[in-house]
């Protein structure tokens, strides 16, 4: 992600470096600062995503042990 963003910013630095007008120059500047805000906002979701996929699998993990632990509760029971 971050060789994405600084692969943005030096595109936008040589496109602003050769704007030779000041209109031109204000529309990269508002480009670069609409792509740094984008990329933040999917980085954003991606760790939020990956937060709750994180907790999920927890979950299921906790719920599939406790499964095994009254599996193995059961089958113990069974053999007395």
């Amino acid at each position: 992600m971050k060789k994405l963003l600084l692969s943005a910013v030096l595109v936008s630095a040589i496109a602003f470096t050769s704007c030779r007008d000041e209109k031109k120059a204000e529309e990269v500047e508002d480009t670069i600062e609409n792509a740094a805000e984008e990329t933040e906002e999917a980085v954003e979701d991606g760790f939020e995503a990956t937060g709750k996929a994180i907790d999920d699998a927890v979950e299921d993990t906790k719920e599939a042990g406790e499964s095994i632990k009254d599996a193995v509760d059961e089958a113990t029971d069974d053999d007395n």
